[in-house]
Formats: C-alpha cells, sequence, structure tokens
C-alpha cells in the first residue's frame, strides 16, 4: 500500500490527538481529527465572556514539562508565571510560604508561616534538593504509596500536611485526602522545584489552539463518532469511514463494542468566578483557605494574571458536598469573607466540572507505544492511561502515533 493510500484517523482533538497528528505529520503521515465539539482542546478549555477569561477549573501549564518543551512554542504563547509561593489562610490568619530558593523575598515570610515548624520548612528544602537529582525514570518506577503516608514517613509534622500540603495538592490532585500515588507528588513537586506554574496570556485554551495551527485542514469539528469496529469508522450522522489505522485519543469504551466498561470515577471540581472590588495580591499568586470544614481550595485574581483584566476572584471547590448552586455560591462567599477578608461581588459564573481528572489505582509516566494498541487497527492515546497531566496526554498522543508509524513501516498493513 503507497503512503498516500494509507488513511489513518483520531477521534478526539484533546491536546493528546493533537499530539498524535504532529507526530505523524512530522513523520510524513497524514491524520485526519473528529472532534464532536465545536473546539479542540478537549478539557482544557477557556469561555470568553466579554473581557474576561474564564477557564474551565483552574488549570496551569508547568513550564518544565518534557512534553511541552516539545510540542509546544512557550515563547509564543506569553506565559504568566506564577509566583513560587502560596498565600495561605487560617482561620483568618494569613501565612506566606514559597521557594526562597527560586525567591527570596519569601525567606523571611517562611521561616516564620504558622503552618508548620522550622524543621517542617527544612523537610521542604531537602526533598527540594533530593528530587531535582532523581530523574522522571526512577520516579516512576519507586514503589508506591499515598501523598499522605509519603509526608508522613518523611517526617513532615500533621500541621504541616494539614495547612500546607492538603489545601495546596488538594488544588492539583482535586481529590482532600491525598490519597494519589506518591509518583505523582514526586513528578508534581520536582516540576514545581525545576519551573514554574503557568497561564498563557490567551488562556489555558491558548495551548491545544497552538497545536491546533499546526494542523491546518486536518481537524473536523462538530463530528461524533457512535462506533468503531475494525477498520470501520460509524459516524453519529450516519456516514461510514474506513480506516487503517485509528487513534482514540479519548474513553474507548463507549466507541468500541464489547470493550469492558470502566467503573472508575473522576476526580471533579466546581469553579465559581465572582466579580470583587479587591485589588487582588499585585502578582500572580495562589491563594490557599485551609480552614477547618471550609468547602473553597484555592482561589486566585485573574486581574493579578491577566493585563487589563477586569477584577475577578476565582475560586476552585474540591470537597464533596450536598449544597445546591445558591447554597455554594453563599457558602463560598462566607468563607472568602471570614477566612480571608475578601469579599466577592456578584457571581460571573460557575462551572462543575464532573469529569475533571482521570483516577488511578497505579500510574506511570506515559504509555510505550507497543502498549497503545488495542486491536490490529485501533490504537489508544490519552491521559488517562497513565496519569492525569497535560504531560502524560502529549506524551500518550506521540505513542500511539509511534505506534502506527510502526506498524506501517514494518509494513503491517491491515
Amino acid at each position: 500500500m503507497a503512503q498516500k493510500d494509507i488513511k489513518i484517523n483520531i477521534i478526539g482533538a484533546g491536546v493528546s490527538g493533537l499530539a498524535a497528528a504532529i507526530t505523524l505529520k512530522k513523520a510524513g503521515y497524514h491524520a485526519q481529527i473528529f472532534e464532536q465539539s465545536d473546539a479542540v482542546g478537549g478539557r482544557i478549555k477557556t469561555t470568553n465572556h466579554g473581557s474576561m477569561k474564564l477557564d474551565h477549573g483552574f488549570q496551569v501549564l508547568l513550564d518544565q514539562y518534557p512534553a511541552a518543551q516539545e510540542f509546544l512554542d512557550l515563547e509564543t504563547l506569553s506565559l504568566i508565571k506564577f509566583s513560587p509561593a502560596s498565600i495561605i489562610f487560617i482561620n483568618g490568619k494569613k501565612h506566606v510560604i514559597g521557594d526562597a530558593q527560586r525567591d527570596m523575598s519569601f525567606a523571611w515570610s517562611t521561616i516564620i508561616a504558622g503552618v508548620g515548624s522550622v524543621n517542617d520548612k527544612w523537610k521542604v528544602f531537602t526533598l527540594s534538593r533530593k528530587l531535582k537529582q532523581k530523574n522522571l525514570t526512577d520516579i516512576f518506577n519507586s514503589p508506591e504509596t499515598t501523598t499522605l503516608k509519603y509526608l508522613q514517613d518523611y517526617g513532615f509534622s500533621q500541621k504541616m500536611i494539614d495547612c500546607f500540603f492538603k489545601p495546596f495538592y488538594t488544588g492539583i490532585f482535586l481529590e482532600t485526602q491525598l490519597q494519589t500515588s506518591s509518583r505523582m507528588f514526586e513528578f508534581v513537586f520536582k516540576m514545581f522545584s525545576e519551573g514554574n506554574a503557568t497561564i498563557p496570556a490567551g488562556g489555558i485554551k491558548a495551548i491545544p489552539e497552538q497545536m491546533a495551527r499546526q494542523l491546518d485542514g486536518q481537524i473536523q469539528l462538530n463530528t461524533a463518532v457512535k462506533e468503531i469496529v475494525a477498520d470501520t469508522i460509524q459516524l453519529a450522522n450516519g456516514d461510514n469511514l474506513k480506516s487503517d489505522y485509528t487513534i482514540i485519543a479519548t474513553p474507548a469504551e463507549v466507541l468500541v463494542p464489547n470493550l469492558p466498561k470502566s467503573n472508575k470515577p473522576w476526580h471533579s471540581v466546581q469553579t465559581l468566578y465572582f466579580d470583587t472590588d479587591d485589588h487582588g495580591f499585585d502578582q500572580p499568586i495562589i491563594g490557599l483557605i485551609a480552614g477547618d470544614d471550609c468547602l473553597s481550595n484555592n482561589f486566585h485574581f485573574l486581574n493579578d494574571v491577566f493585563e487589563n483584566h477586569p477584577k475577578v476572584i476565582s475560586v476552585s471547590v474540591v470537597a464533596k458536598h450536598h449544597l445546591t448552586k445558591d447554597q455554594l455560591e453563599e457558602r463560598v462567599r462566607k468563607e472568602l469573607i471570614e477566612q480571608a477578608n475578601i469579599k466577592a461581588g456578584d457571581l460571573i459564573k460557575m462551572m462543575e466540572i464532573k469529569k475533571a481528572l482521570p483516577t488511578f489505582d497505579s500510574i506511570q509516566y506515559a504509555m510505550n507505544p507497543t502498549e497503545t494498541q488495542l486491536t490490529q487497527n485501533i490504537f489508544l492515546a490519552g491521559d488517562q492511561l497513565s496519569n492525569g497531566s497535560l504531560n502524560a496526554a502529549m506524551l500518550n498522543g506521540k505513542a500511539a502515533a509511534q505506534a502506527v508509524i510502526s506498524n506501517i513501516e514494518n509494513g503491517i498493513f491491515v
């Protein structure tokens, strides 16, 4: 079969599907992407609300992700870096803890912050130094335990865990008990120690949009797929397409008949955007609420992040609750004023992201290309296959593409 006659199709225009198509294109192969929604990005979304940029959930790009270095032009994204620190509010009191190795201005506030002992803060420094020296292969081959047990075994006090690690990593892992794998904790801690948490100047959606610009004419939006059987893709409109190789960059069990259904729950998050008269922190920095029984977890001011942005505060709620929308709105308002002395104005938007992050019993760094093949024709991609991160999404898309390329170049035509 001539190369030009090989039909490769990708289902899903999230970052994993986009990374797969880019990898194929670089190798000289054309892939068509089918996306059921009206935009690329999958779970990576930004809503432009007038002059406001409202990301779907608080999402950041860690600029030291290896996949980010490979698939993105970071300079063109005009990344806005968050300060390497957090402002923690505990029962109405404010504490600032930061990485003095990267910004010495946070040294004294970190030492005196009432979130743990001086010994706790020394342990943060030693852990940072240790993980900077530990390569990613060793991290993801390490024995797994929970993040909570990992921190306890390292010797952190319960106060440091409750007042810093729980609120900070709850906002990252989207679960409140630090049950996420210690491998993921080490990986994320290493990325934070070596680089920055960032948001593109255009909002988080600028990431998939930049990737999509490399694929002119290869993305078909508003095109849902009903079913995939062997070399046939059935679209929701009833059309059938022949496909020599299909990469499914979305949960496959809804598309492939007889594939066992995954009963794994997903982590969810609610994000509330309020207007406010508060001027913010005058720098891009994360606020954390560590008060007992608070639903509000992390927050930041959009006017601290985006130039000339209206005064808006974004608040994330991760903990499970049974409140109505109105009740949650009032609860968050109350917590902001009581814990942080911040008055929220009108609610601009409340977003509930039910499938924000996949859950895992065990995590890996990324799939090997040979592990992505489901059937003779079908290959899998997506962060849900290894760990919930932009890095894994891109690398798993790359791996699926590499598997397809290997099959083609080894003469395995279907």
